[in-house]
C-alpha cells in the first residue's frame, strides 16, 4: 500500500536533500518535538537509511519552559526506537543580547554545530516549511531589511539543509496525524509577545483575507527570486573587493575613487566586506553603520570618522577609506 500523500511528500523532500551525500555518511535531523520537526524526523528515519546513509536525531533543550528536559528525552527515546544513532539531547544555556529569540537561536546553532563536528556528520536537516519562509520574508519587509534578509532562509547553507521549504505546514500536520505522532505545541509560537507569533496568527491570515489565498506561497516564491539576485550581487561584490584589495598599496584601506564608481548595491556590499575583513563582526553592522560608511564615499563634506561596533572605526584620508581596529584609534 502506498504511503499517504503527505508522508510521501516529506519522504521525497528528504530523498532529494540527501541525494548528493556520500554513502554511509551521517545525517543529523534536528527535532524539537514540534509538528514540523517530528514530521521531518519520521520521514528522515525512514528515507535516509534506505538511501545508504546513516540517520541520527538531536534535540536541543533550551530550558525555557518547565518540563523541557523530559520532552527532549521523550523525543530522543522515540527516535532511538526508530533506529536513530545518535539520538541525543543537546542542553544549552540561553543568554546574551538581542532578546530571547535571538539568544535561543545562537545557542541552538552553536549546539548543532558542535554536535555535527563531534559526530562527524556531513549534514543537518532543519524542518522549516514554506510558511516559516513566508513569515521570515514578511518580518523582513516590516523591518525595512535589505535584499539578503528578504531572500529568507536558504535551502542549503553550509552543513544545514531545509528539505521542507517548498511544503506548507499543513503537510507536516497531516503527517503527524496519519502516523499518530504526538507533537509538542510550543506556547511561544502562540505568544503575542513575539513578533513571529503575531505574524503567524494575525498578519498572514489578514493578508490572505484581504488578497486571497496563496499569499504565503507568493512570499516564499519572492524569497527564491530575491535570493538569486542577492547571490549574484554578492558574487559580483566579492570579485570587486578582491580586485580592490589586490590593487591597494595600503593594508586596511580602499580607494574612494574606485568605490564611488561602483553601483550603490555593489559599493555597499564591498564596504561590508571591507569592514568584516578589518575585524568587525558581521552580525553587528547595522543599516546606520553602512549608510554612514557610504556617505564617506558619496556624501563627503569633511565629516569625522565613523564609529563601528567593538571600537572599530573607518575614516576618509587623502582619497582612501581606512579601517582601523580599536588599538589604532
Amino acid at each position: 500500500m502506498p504511503p499517504h500523500p503527505a508522508v510521501a511528500a516529506c519522504r521525497l523532500a528528504v530523498r532529494r536533500a540527501v541525494a548528493d551525500l556520500p554513502a554511509e555518511a551521517l545525517v543529523l535531523l534536528a527535532c524539537s518535538g514540534g509538528v514540523d520537526s517530528l514530521a521531518l524526523s519520521a520521514a528522515g528515519l525512514w528515507e535516509i537509511p534506505r538511501r545508504g546513509r546513516r540517520a541520527g536525531v538531536v534535540c536541543v533543550d533550551h530550558g525555557l519552559q518547565p518540563g523541557s528536559d523530559a520532552r527532549a528525552a521523550q523525543v530522543t527515546a522515540w527516535a532511538a526506537g526508530l533506529g536513530a544513532t545518535p539520538a541525543e539531547v543537546l542542553t544549552v544555556q540561553v543568554s546574551g543580547e538581542g532578546g530571547p529569540e535571538a539568544a535561543a537561536r545562537r545557542a541552538r546553532y552553536a549546539a548543532l554545530d558542535a554536535a555535527c563536528g563531534r559526530h562527524e556528520a556531513v549534514a543537518v536537516l532543519l524542518a522549516h516549511t514554506r510558511d516559516d519562509q513566508a513569515e521570515t520574508v514578511l518580518l523582513g519587509l516590516a523591518r525595512g531589511s535589505g535584499t539578503r534578509a528578504l531572500a529568507g532562509m536558504a535551502p542549503r547553507r553550509g552543513v544545514y539543509r531545509r528539505p521542507l521549504l517548498q511544503l506548507p505546514r499543513s503537510v507536516t500536520e497531516e503527517v503527524c496525524a496519519v502516523l499518530d505522532l504526538r507533537p509538542w505545541r510550543d506556547p511561544h509560537n502562540a505568544d503575542p509577545a513575539y513578533a513571529r507569533a503575531r505574524v503567524r496568527s494575525s498578519a498572514l491570515p489578514a493578508l490572505e483575507a484581504a488578497l486571497g489565498p496563496g499569499v504565503a506561497t507568493a512570499l516564499a516564491r519572492s524569497a527564491d527570486h530575491l535570493r538569486a539576485d542577492a547571490d549574484a550581487l554578492d558574487e559580483w561584490a566579492a570579485g570587486v573587493a578582491a580586485e580592490l584589495g589586490a590593487s591597494s598599496m595600503h593594508p586596511g584601506a580602499v580607494a574612494v575613487s574606485a568605490l564611488a564608481a561602483l553601483p550603490a548595491a555593489i559599493r555597499r556590499r564591498v564596504l561590508l566586506r571591507a569592514a568584516r575583513a578589518a575585524g568587525v563582526p558581521a552580525g553587528r553592522l547595522a543599516a546606520a553603520h553602512l549608510a554612514a560608511m557610504d556617505a564617506l564615499v558619496v556624501g563627503w563634506h569633511g565629516q569625522r570618522p565613523v564609529a563601528l561596533p567593538f571600537g572599530h572605526a573607518v575614516s576618509r584620508e587623502c582619497g582612501w577609506l581606512r579601517f582601523r581596529p580599536p588599538e589604532e584609534r
